[in-house]
């Protein structure tokens, strides 16, 4: 018999079963601890960074629907505004949640997005729809995002429904939905910021 043969039958027992139970014991341990959204996330950000989830937008050449400017949004400190107060500007409306993956994983692009769009007639709307507000400043506060973020202060119109999060509405200042994106979505990217500042002029 081998040396190597020997050293295998060697192995302590352990070393036999501690393997599967790290696969098992790794997932329970993200999943109790609520880490399993940020680890997937963040694998998620990676594949963004490939260009593949890359967002572009262009004018419908069909009618479209029109925004419903009575959704009551609250901010992260407690006031209530409305969707209407952004009227005549081009609106991201994003719906997003602290619990799924491709939320977290688009939002540092979303963050760069509205980095360079703050002196143009763009508005970005991050709108959770967590139920626990404190849950999603927790969450703004660790990350250190400063994108405008609000929970919903009333019912989500019948426009803006989806059975899919993250969803994204690209409005225009009419009030046209020119484009709506269920899924992960890279919105920091050069055609997609020239789209919005044309749409915005």
């Amino acid at each position: 018999m081998s040396h190597k043969t020997d050293y295998a039958m060697k192995q302590p027992n352990w070393r036999r079963w501690w393997q599967p139970i790290l696969y098992v014991l790794l997932p329970v341990t993200l999943y109790a601890t609520g880490l399993h959204t940020e680890v997937i996330g963040r694998v998620q950000q990676l594949g963004l960074a490939t260009g593949l989830f890359r967002r572009t937008a262009s004018l419908p050449t069909a009618p479209v629907p029109k925004a419903d400017y009575s959704l009551q949004l609250r901010t992260l400190d407690g006031n209530t505004v409305s969707l209407a107060q952004l009227q005549g500007k081009v609106i991201v409306l994003n719906l997003w949640a602290t619990w799924c993956p491709p939320c977290v994983a688009e939002m540092t692009g979303l963050q760069k997005l509205y980095g360079k769009t703050q002196s143009d007639n763009i508005a970005l709307v991050l709108l959770s729809v967590d139920e626990n507000p404190e849950k999603v400043r927790r969450f703004i506060a660790r990350r250190g995002f400063t994108m405008p973020i609000y929970t919903l202060a009333s019912d989500l119109p019948a426009v803006f429904d989806t059975e899919s999060i993250p969803t994204t509405f690209l409005i225009a200042p009419n009030g046209d939905i020119i484009d709506r994106h269920e899924g992960l979505g890279d919105y920091d990217n050069p055609q997609m910021l020239r789209f919005l500042q044309r749409l915005a002029r």
